[in-house]
């Protein structure tokens, strides 16, 4: 591969405020280069002592890392905790009746839940799926709500050494099918229905469908939480209610001590073509992970109020919501609904209404934000943020400075985090005491964390050039294996012939500044071969949505006999979709302006024009989608994801 070229010219630079930097748990750059020097020096040692100091081990470890079979690592194999009490049981000699969560539910009501009354609730549910013989190991999909329930069971997981694995609620009864097969489960955890955006979606009759696909026999409970109470079908010795489960059983249960190694989760992705992959995470180097990078990136404080926006069935769920949050014994809001319901100011009455401090989101929510009302965040008091975070995807220079000026008011830090995954937590993102912020560049990798940009073998490539984004050298929460396909990990992760297999490789092009910052390019996959030059997406969609009329853009390739390949824009306008010639002025317009922008050879070949991009309901853009639309193929993916599968419909025809 010749190496990608980098076209996206961003020279603004924001250092942290004098204020903040007051108050910052690493308050300046020589602090977060004291860490890295201490990871350099001596790489077990540096580990060693966070783990310790973070994780209250029921027997410490002996051994740090055992890279004797790579790239099947392991991390303090020979020490035993529980990480429900690691979560939990900590918080109660000292802080038992600090709010643990604050529960908004789609319809507004707002309930609380202190650390005491979490760990009675997640131990009655403990012994309830004890009492259905579910043992350590057992695998148990779990498919519900946005609701503190949801977290209860992944806790209640935990706690008794079951491995869970959620299923996003938005996936069809063919998706479910197929993780639940995968995962050989033993049980199933849902709910009659959820409630988004006012509107009722079924899933225990999608877990019915799924398990009467066949292979499911390993399933020998459905527990269901009544939520709307209407009617659903019902299988005796099968199914049984959450409230019944959990009638009589005691609010304490004694944590199973597990291995620092085993699995606490899998996590499928990529289930949309072929076969979900099992993404399978260890207990303690995932707990550390969340831990430290709470610590470091969202510079926690006890006082703070944190809303990390994500549902539980996606990572970011995971580690920012279910376990890091709890781990630090932090105060989290968690929402049910969707940020345009009732309105497109429901964020921002969030914020108000719970004095958010730290504030978690993805870019698509942003610039879906900006399109809907860019002025409404300030009808709001927005005063209690003291840091915003960005996820899931790169944050262009535009939506970040919206973000950074409208929502911050111009005095949050905003923390771009690139992790996936596959590493449990974040990477690379600013330390927001510490490190000036460039928007859309992700800053600098944590300490500890050797992320590099390098050619196919495996060699640095020079500042201002692009290439694969790797990791070096192995760390605590990085993925374990795939369940049940250790080849299809190795082949996916360590490719022979990228680097020799020597490096964790994570799909994304990259290319670092003068400064040494790191800016993500896109997905490998994502990269146009234009007439002989690499051009990755991200930059060319930045230029788009810098223009005053774009609200969101999206670019993928299609086949060209003369280029190689064509860039095909999709873009939703701030206005109103455009139409014949209307839609042809504005196509030109923004063609010109990607040339000045960029240059010529970025210029779209076609723009399509949408209502809004074809996104999952975790606001993620299916980009697989609009590649198969460039090409004119028809949709033969599953879709039931989408949040808006009309969209497509739309997307169809270029502008003439």
């Amino acid at each position: 591969m010749s190496t990608i070229e980098s076209v996206l010219h961003e020279t603004r630079i924001f250092a942290p405020s004098t204020k903040f930097v007051e108050q910052a748990n690493l308050a300046d750059i020589e602090a977060y280069r004291a860490l890295c020097a201490e990871a350099e020096r001596d790489y077990p040692a540096f580990w060693s002592k966070l783990a310790q100091q973070h994780i209250l081990w029921h027997k410490p470890f002996t051994r740090v890392l055992n890279d004797s079979e790579p790239p099947f690592f392991k991390w303090f194999e020979d020490g035993e905790l529980n990480i429900s009490y690691n979560c939990l049981d900590r918080h109660l000699a000292n802080q038992p009746d600090k709010i643990a969560i604050i529960f908004e539910a789609d319809n507004g009501d707002v309930n609380h839940c202190t650390y005491r009354e979490l760990y009675q609730r997640v131990c009655q549910f403990a012994n309830g799926l004890k009492a259905l013989d579910i043992k350590k190991g057992d695998r148990i999909i779990i498919y519900m709500p946005m609701r503190i329930e949801a977290v209860i069971a992944m806790q209640a997981c935990a706690r008794i050494g079951a491995i869970h694995s959620v299923v996003f609620g938005g996936f069809s009864a063919k998706s479910l099918h197929e993780r639940i097969v995968d995962a050989g489960a033993a049980a199933v955890i849902t709910a009659d229905e959820q409630t988004r955006g006012g509107k009722n979606h079924p899933l225990k009759a999608t877990v019915d469908e799924a398990l009467s696909m066949g292979d499911t026999d390993s399933v020998k409970s459905v527990v269901i939480y009544k939520h709307t109470g209407v009617d659903i079908a019902w299988q005796n010795n099968r199914d049984i209610w959450w409230h019944d489960l959990i009638h009589g059983k005691q609010g304490e249960c004694a944590p199973e001590w597990v291995n620092a190694e085993h699995p606490l989760f899998t996590l499928y992705t990529s289930g949309s073509t072929g076969k979900p992959k099992g993404v399978q995470h260890s207990s303690a180097g995932y707990l550390l992970g969340t831990m430290i990078s709470m610590q470091w990136v969202f510079d926690y404080k006890p006082t703070d109020i944190f809303w990390c926006t994500a549902d539980v069935g996606w990572i970011t769920g995971h580690s920012y919501v279910a376990y890091g949050p709890l781990a630090m014994g932090a105060t989290q809001v968690i929402f049910e609904g969707i940020p345009t319901y009732p309105d497109a100011g429901r964020f921002w009455k969030i914020i108000q209404q719970h004095k958010v401090t730290t504030f978690y989101t993805a870019p698509t929510a942003i610039r879906s934000l900006i399109k809907l009302g860019a002025d409404l965040p300030q009808q709001y008091d927005l005063s209690s943020l003291r840091l915003l975070g960005s996820v899931g995807e790169p944050i262009n220079p535009e939506a970040w400075m919206w973000y950074y000026t409208v929502v911050g008011q111009s005095r949050c830090p905003i923390v771009d985090t690139w992790w996936q995954t596959e590493t449990g937590c974040h990477m690379i993102a600013p330390i927001p005491g510490a490190i000036p912020l460039k928007p859309g560049s992700c800053t600098l990798p944590l300490p500890g964390i050797s992320a590099a940009v390098v050619d196919e073998a495996g060699h640095d490539v020079e500042l201002g050039k692009g290439g694969f984004l790797v990791i070096k050298r192995p760390f605590p929460s990085q993925i374990r294996t795939l369940w049940k396909d250790p080849a299809r990990f190795k082949k996916t992760y360590f490719p022979e012939d990228i680097c020799g297999g020597r490096y964790y490789l994570a799909g994304d092009s990259a290319h670092r500044d003068k400064e040494g910052y790191f800016w993500i390019m896109g997905r490998i996959d994502d990269v146009l071969n234009v007439s002989g030059h690499r051009l990755g997406t991200m930059e060319i969609e930045s230029a788009l949505v810098a223009n005053p009329l774009v609200a969101e853009a999206a670019v993928v390739g299609k086949p060209h006999e003369i280029k190689g390949e064509a860039v095909v824009a999709f873009v939703v306008l701030k206005g109103q979709r455009p139409h014949g010639a209307q839609a042809s002025e504005i196509a030109g317009t923004l063609r010109e302006w990607v040339a000045r922008e960029i240059g010529p050879i970025a210029r779209p070949e076609e723009i399509r024009f949408g209502d809004n991009l074809p996104k999952t309901r975790s606001g993620k853009i299916m980009r697989r989608l609009l590649r198969s639309l460039a090409k004119g193929e028809e949709i033969t993916q599953d879709t039931s994801t989408l949040e808006n599968p009309a969209i497509l419909e739309q997307l169809k025809q270029p502008v003439s």
